[in-house]
């Protein structure tokens, strides 16, 4: 047996399960290994990816090289843990479909299953942060029996799971899954399936799908079900819940609704998503994190619905940002694209006034900070300026994210959102209305920008 083969296996096995209704949720994985198996390559007989072009994307390639590890983990060089999220992994993923890059996104892949999911994604959600743990967040030492205990508490496994080199013990930081990555990688991986025709990625990616909504959905009242921010922590008291608008763009939860619908769970998110997004947002500037109340909520001091999130203090920032990305990037046709970018407007008339985006502000007032959002926000929203037809506002948006990314090396996340906002205006990828990503490999290559 080819190494990684197992693995297929186990992917294909569950294939008849993933591709059924998604409504009996339990017991899911239930039945593999325990061990994690061998690294995944392509078995015997796998079904290849279809004869495609492959798109010139600079931006991609300088990703890859500047925060891609040779074994597929997306690096934070700017924390002392030089820390992995499932976050980073889960764009990495839908970059390397987007440039068609096989390679790339099995090594991707292959970590994320490894380091993140215990060995096995059909069973574990991906744990959200991965570093080094023998240091804390501001690098001071770590005793080493605390970091070998703490790493084998995150991972579910024993002390000498953790992994030690000479520079430091690495592992798990924190085995709470994140459900934008999750929905993510869930995505992308129908996506790969369906482009590359590879019915494992579809397998894989349905069962991830059904994982999500055990773990990481409730129905609350007044709202239905809703895609919860990770398992643990984010229900306040029993009527009250912490979310986050940046955590469910609308073109991958319709995407869920439509190529899973014997799941009412999904066309419910949906629904819920479109209020979180729109409903959340009074003057026009989305907040990094929302509490949601019902009736018994309301009574312990708040109101029904909606309302600020005092830790955070209503602020619109580094989340929220992915907000306008999202909603920039809409089909045409979507029937929830004309609403959401009405939505943000006064963002746009923000940036028609001063020629940035602010980095911070307070979403019960309107009121900006005093700071300009650096290259990535521009970025983020350039698609955003783009829809409302501002196509004035939205190429000095991408000159600003250019000429800051040659004065400073962007970082992580800012390469994050100039790989979305500026691939998606050059015509690399575009979403249809029926949230289906559509890389230009597939039809024709964009001319250079």
């Amino acid at each position: 047996m080819q190494p990684g083969s197992s693995r297929l296996a186990r992917w294909l096995a569950t294939g008849a399960c993933a591709l059924a209704p998604l409504a009996p949720l339990v017991g899911v994985g239930a039945a593999q290994a325990a061990t994690p198996a061998p690294a995944a390559t392509p078995a015997a007989g796998a079904s290849a990816s279809v004869s495609a072009s492959t798109c010139a994307w600079a931006d991609w390639s300088a990703f890859k090289r500047d925060l891609l590890s040779a074994d597929g983990r997306v690096i934070d060089g700017s924390t002392p843990r030089q820390i992995t999220v499932s976050e980073g992994q889960s764009y990495a993923l839908f970059f390397a479909l987007v440039a068609n890059d096989r390679a790339a996104f099995d090594k991707i892949l292959q970590w994320t299953e490894n380091n993140l999911a215990q060995g096995d994604l059909t069973a574990h959600l991906p744990a959200w942060i991965w570093g080094r743990t023998d240091i804390d967040e501001k690098g001071a030492p770590v005793a080493a029996s605390v970091a070998a205990s703490g790493a084998a508490a995150a991972s579910g496994a024993s002390a000498a799971s953790a992994v030690p080199s000479s520079k430091g013990t690495w592992g798990v930081i924190d085995a709470n899954s994140a459900s934008d990555a999750d929905l993510w990688i869930a995505y992308t991986l129908l996506e790969a399936g369906r482009l590359w025709n590879e019915r494992r990625y579809t397998a894989l990616g349905t069962v991830m799908a059904r994982n999500i909504v055990r773990s990481e959905t409730a129905t609350l009242p007044g709202l239905g079900r809703t895609v919860l921010p990770g398992p643990q922590g984010f229900k306040l008291d029993k009527d009250s819940w912490r979310l986050n608008p940046s955590y469910v763009p609308l073109q991958v939860m319709r995407r869920f609704a439509l190529a899973l619908p014997d799941s009412s769970e999904w066309k419910a998110m949906l629904d819920s998503s479109a209020k979180l997004v729109n409903d959340t947002a009074p003057h026009g500037f989305s907040p990094d994190w929302v509490v949601y109340r019902g009736k018994d909520g309301a009574k312990n001091g708040g109101k029904n619905g909606f309302g600020p999130d005092a830790p955070t203090h209503a602020e619109s920032a580094y989340n929220a940002i992915r907000v306008y990305l999202w909603a920039g990037m809409l089909a045409f046709d979507d029937p929830l694209r004309s609403q959401t970018l009405a939505t943000f407007s006064p963002l746009s008339a923000f940036v028609q006034a001063h020629g940035y985006p602010p980095e911070r502000v307070d979403t019960q007032t309107g009121t900006p900070g005093p700071s300009e959002g650096n290259g990535g926000f521009s970025a983020a929203l350039a698609p955003y300026l783009s829809a409302l037809g501002r196509t004035d506002l939205a190429d000095a948006q991408v000159l600003r994210s250019r000429t800051l990314a040659q004065q400073s090396p962007p970082g992580y996340y800012s390469s994050v959102l100039m790989l979305f906002g500026l691939g998606y205006l050059q015509g690399l990828y575009h979403f249809d209305a029926q949230g289906r990503v559509a890389p230009a490999w597939t039809t024709r290559c964009p001319a250079p920008r």
